[in-house]
């Protein structure tokens, strides 16, 4: 790829974007932490909000009831219907209920919050690793610093005249470093001065504790090369230390990672294998029902891999580089493979546009006000509209309400002017309640109030 001439319009404009951005950083000399945490935190927020607007909800682990009928009412028809059918009646008795089947959930606002988690925490994670690893790698050429200037005070140079020298040879990333300490000595200040503030500039625990032994030694008299020879050695066997344990840990970080992997296995042969064959036994009598069937456990283990990804990720950090913080890019990691073979292979798909894409809105019923149990005086009716915003006819919809209470029908069609409507019976729980209506891949939302019958 041809690079642009230096007068290119190209290049000038990026010559101007690069001013700018050195503008900024010196006039208002923004903390690294504004572009690594807050601002993805705050979009992190911006998308989880945007979200909830748009009428996503949080998907919990009970399954939402789609008829109004009882259970035991729903028991009792079953029960006549079967004798009528045992004795060959098929025209006669109380036909059983059969129960709409409820539409496929689309993506919840807890799907939701895995992606702004992930936009959250990668860039520092990415920006903390990439410190660490320029942190490391400045650590080991200050050893090699250390071990030339112990060779030019061999010489017969003094610390000063020595690290003068050194600001003219090439040690990468520690060169730009090296000519500040030596034009500081230069406008007069002292070895030790300009050694800490070089220390201070490179941001290591370690190289600051060996410029302090440097520094001591050249008050010290006697060998002062040697010292700084012995400093240099030690340093190197430190960080060559700390590499072996680092790759000594390696290992149980794979240990998490396999644990991981193990869990979503698991969960992947509970869900497609041994709970369908569970849930069946949940069989409706007419003394009620048990409360297995009216579990999620799909969505129930998403959340727990989901979790187990960040706090594992966390551990892995603490145990491996010493801080939790270092463990984030690992928190990254487990849990975009959670969330990617959770939606393979065990959450159900997000339910699909079927027909042409349309708009749902609330023209009455919305911000109603009941009695926890008890149905709304009105039904709350929703309208279909296609993108010019016609109405849009003979376009089945499903209805749902959060976090409780049950609606009626469950499924209905638009009619001419595209509208269908349904009742509401409330939960037993005071608070607001969330009824959603389905179509084609859209949804409109309705928000009542539930309150307590004594107020």
């Amino acid at each position: 790829m041809k690079t642009p001439a230096k007068d290119s319009p190209v290049h000038k404009k990026i010559d101007e974007f690069n001013e700018i951005i050195e503008r900024i950083r010196i006039r208002y000399n923004p903390p690294r932490e504004l572009f690594t945490i807050a601002l993805p935190v705050a979009v992190a927020l911006l998308v989880v909000l945007t979200a909830f607007l748009m009428g996503y909800t949080l998907h919990t682990t009970e399954k939402q009831q789609a008829s109004t009928t009882s259970d035991k009412e729903k028991a009792l028809q079953a029960y006549l219907a079967q004798m009528n059918t045992d004795n060959g009646n098929t025209t006669g008795g109380v036909a059983p209920v059969t129960p709409s089947t409820p539409a496929t959930p689309a993506m919840g606002l807890d799907e939701i919050m895995v992606f702004a988690l992930i936009i959250a925490i990668l860039p520092y994670a990415i920006d903390i690793t990439l410190q660490k690893r320029g942190v490391r790698k400045k650590e080991e050429l200050y050893t090699e610093f250390l071990f030339k200037l112990s060779e030019l005070m061999r010489g017969g140079l003094d610390p000063i005249k020595a690290v003068k020298e050194l600001s003219k040879t090439d040690l990468g990333v520690l060169t730009p470093h090296i000519r500040i300490a030596s034009t500081s000595m230069t406008f007069g200040k002292s070895f030790e001065e300009s050694m800490k503030a070089m220390a201070k500039s490179l941001h290591s625990e370690l190289i600051t504790r060996y410029t302090m032994l440097v520094v001591q030694a050249s008050y010290s008299g006697g060998s002062v090369a040697d010292l700084i020879l012995k400093a240099s050695e030690d340093m190197r066997s430190i960080i060559s230390i700390e590499r072996e344990k680092e790759g000594n840990l390696h290992q149980y970080v794979m240990i998490f990672y396999f644990a991981q992997a193990i869990i979503i296995f698991i969960v992947y042969i509970l869900t497609t294998s041994l709970l369908p064959f569970v849930q069946q036994l949940s069989i409706s009598n007419m003394f009620g029902k048990t409360d297995i069937g009216d579990i999620d456990f799909a969505r129930g283990f998403f959340h727990m891999i989901i979790l187990n990804s960040i706090f594992g990720g966390l551990i892995i950090g603490k145990i491996s580089e010493g801080e939790a913080r270092y463990g984030l890019k690992h928190v990254v990691v487990l849990v975009a493979v959670g969330y990617i073979a959770c939606a393979l292979f065990i959450l159900p798909p997000p339910a699909a546009q079927t027909g042409p894409k349309v708009n749902i809105t609330v023209i009455s019923g919305d911000q109603q006000e009941g009695i926890v149990s008890l149905p709304l005086v009105n039904s709350i009716v929703f309208q279909l509209t296609d993108t010019t915003g016609n109405p849009v006819n003979s376009t089945s919809v499903t209805f749902s309400i959060m976090p409780g209470g049950s609606v009626n029908p469950a499924s209905d069609t638009s009619d001419k002017n595209g509208q269908v409507m349904t009742k509401v019976i409330l939960g037993a729980d005071p608070g607001t309640y969330f009824i959603t209506a389905t179509a084609n891949g859209a949804t409109g939302r309705a928000t009542v109030i539930a309150k307590s019958g004594g107020g």
